[in-house]
Parts: structure tokens; C-alpha cells; sequence
């Protein structure tokens, strides 16, 4: 059976809360319509860039069986459904499969560290259950469990699984994986350190799995756009070489800090971070505000200066200390499940 290739930008999106802290549906129908609106091919509901990991079952629920509804013919909506063993990711995956979802993402449960074999029989075992086509997520740094070549190229020949998303350091792995011409979407994380993005583009990969469309969705995009001419090759080099200060602003802290620091900053409807995470504010969110206005991208999106969200909050040099600390430094990992 010949699947579906997901191509192109395919967006992990912030969660809105309101300001008591519950889950805004208006500003998801927002944020969705922003993205339909600026050349997004897919999106990513409930991975890490949505929070997931602080939301309740029931909210993930709610937020599977509202946001279906804005949804667009041509614009799959996937949503992250990863539980804490086999048979709550597939309940998830079912319940998604129930609302009418586009498809499921799922990674290893956190926390075990499963050794290759067993992560690889996880993913079997969801795909065999699944209603609805699965993309995998090859995300180390979060899971503990590294999937080499050999067991993506074993998983890509499951008719269900259709995505393989990599968030690893090794760019010689996307090689391996296109030379072995499996029927399968291959995406990659937009951290620029890690090194994915020219590889996948220029090896013939299908674009990225990013966390950057949630600010500059046009440009992501074109930088997503698989490789057909010549000329998409050296419009990729020019966008992707002007954007990359903000990219790396995206992942100066553990992801989502940053982007959605920045996206209520600039009047988008993000609301706060949960807790623990703590909002930037100040000199350093300033800056990204800043990399905004630089790039232009405040007159093409029409961004407006939530200035409640920059004002400093906390010392100087208490901000200049959490900046460079070791947890809020980027690392150049992908955090996007």
C-alpha cells in the first residue's frame, strides 16, 4: 500500500492558556487560522512546543475533540499522543483516532530509557492498533532511547507508520535512511545545531518538523520546501542563512521558554507559560523582539508589542545568571516532542 508523504513545514504549536490557566480555544482557532494562512502543510497539536507533558488527560482530550474542528481539506492535524506505556499511548491514539484526527505522534514513554528492541516493539505494537496513520519521533535527548538507522528503516515498512521524525546529532543517519528509499515522510527538527535541516533538504528529505513556523511560519516554509529545482535550493540558502538568529533564539532555553516567551510578546494569543516554566521577560526576550524587528517580520505578520510581556521582571544581573545557566542554555537539542 502506498502511503501518504507528508511534505513541507509541519508546525509544533503552542498551547494557549487563558490567564486562570485553562486551555484558551479561541486563541488554538487563532493559531491555527495563522498558520493555515501562511503556507504551513501540517500541524502538530500536544508535542513538548505544546506542553504536553503538563497537561492533564482530560485536557488533552478536550483539546483532540475541539481543535479537530479547525481543520482544513489538505491541512492535516496530528496530535501528540504519547502515554506513560504501550497501552495508554494507544487509548490515546484511539481517542484521537475516535475525534476524527489526522494522524498520531508518538515517541517512547520518557523516563525508561528502553533499550532499541523494546522501543521498536512499542512502536509496532501502537501501529498495529492504531486507527490512524502514526509518525514516529526519534528524539534522544528527551527519551533516552536513540533509534539507529537499521530500526527506522525496520519501522518505515509498517503500512501505518508514515512519518520519522529525527532529533538526533548524527546527520550521516539521514543518508542511511533516504539511500534505503523507504515509503515514509523523513522530517527533522529545526535546532540549528544539530545539523538536520541542510542534510534532510539537500539528500532529498520532505522538510521539517519545527517549532520556528509559531513566529515565522512564510519563512519556514520556504526553508521546509523539498528540494524540485535548482532555484529551491538557493532560495533555502538565503532564508534559512537570514533566519537563523531567530531559529537559534528558539533555542537558547529548553524549548517551549522561548517561542512562546516571544509569541505572546508579540500580541499572538500564547498566554503564560505552566508551571514551572517560567515566562522570559525582559533584556532577554528583548532580544528576540528585537531579531523580529530586524528581520521585517513585524510588518509582514502585522505583530504588535505586548509590552506587559518584556518588561523586566526580575533584576539584571538575577537575568544575566538564568540566561547562563546550564539549564537555559541552548544545547543545541531538539525539544519538540
Amino acid at each position: 500500500m502506498h502511503k501518504t508523504i507528508l511534505k513541507g513545514s509541519f508546525v509544533a504549536l503552542i498551547t494557549p492558556f487563558k490567564d486562570d490557566g485553562s486551555v484558551d480555544f479561541d486563541g488554538f482557532r487563532q493559531l491555527i487560522d495563522f498558520q493555515w494562512s501562511n503556507g504551513t502543510s501540517a500541524l502538530l497539536i500536544m508535542g513538548s512546543t505544546g506542553e504536553v507533558s503538563l497537561l492533564t488527560k482530560a485536557e488533552r482530550q478536550e483539546i483532540i475533540s475541539e481543535t479537530v474542528h479547525f481543520k482544513k481539506p489538505g491541512k492535516p492535524i496530528f496530535y501528540g499522543c504519547t502515554g506513560n506505556n504501550t497501552q495508554e499511548t494507544i487509548n490515546m491514539v484511539e481517542y484521537a483516532a475516535g475525534k476524527d484526527a489526522d494522524g498520531a505522534i508518538i515517541t517512547v514513554p520518557s523516563y525508561i530509557y528502553a533499550p532499541v528492541e523494546a522501543a521498536v516493539r512499542y512502536f509496532l505494537e501502537v501501529a498495529d492498533a492504531s486507527p490512524i496513520p502514526v509518525g514516529i519521533y526519534n528524539n534522544p535527548v528527551r527519551v533516552g532511547t536513540d533509534l539507529p538507522a537499521e530500526a527506522i528503516i525496520q519501522l518505515a515498512e509498517h503500512p501505518n507508520i508514515i512519518i520519522d521524525k529525527e532529533a538526533m546529532a548524527r546527520p550521516g543517519q539521514i543518508a542511511q535512511i533516504l539511500a534505503a528509499n523507504t515509503d515514509m515522510s523523513l522530517m527533522c527538527c529545526d535546532s540549528p545545531n544539530l545539523g538536520l535541516v541542510p542534510a534532510v533538504l539537500s539528500l532529498g528529505g520532505h522538510g521539517t518538523a519545527n517549532m520556528s513556523g509559531n513566529i515565522s511560519p512564510r519563512e519556514m516554509a520556504i526553508i521546509s520546501k523539498p528540494w524540485e529545482t535548482y532555484a529551491d535550493a538557493v532560495k533555502f540558502r538565503e532564508t534559512y542563512l537570514t533566519l537563523l538568529p531567530l531559529i537559534q533564539f528558539n533555542y537558547s532555553r529548553v524549548n517551549p521558554v522561548p517561542v512562546k516567551s516571544l509569541a505572546k510578546a508579540l500580541g499572538l494569543p500564547a498566554g503564560s507559560l505552566r508551571k514551572p516554566y517560567i515566562n522570559m521577560t525582559g533584556e532577554a526576550l528583548r532580544q528576540g523582539v528585537e531579531l523580529v524587528k530586524k528581520l521585517g517580520l513585524m510588518e509582514q505578520y502585522n505583530y504588535k508589542i505586548n509590552e506587559a510581556a518584556t518588561a523586566d521582571r526580575i533584576s539584571p544581573a538575577e537575568e544575566t545568571k538564568s540566561v547562563n545557566h546550564p539549564a537555559h542554555t541552548g544545547t543545541g537539542k531538539c525539544f519538540i516532542d
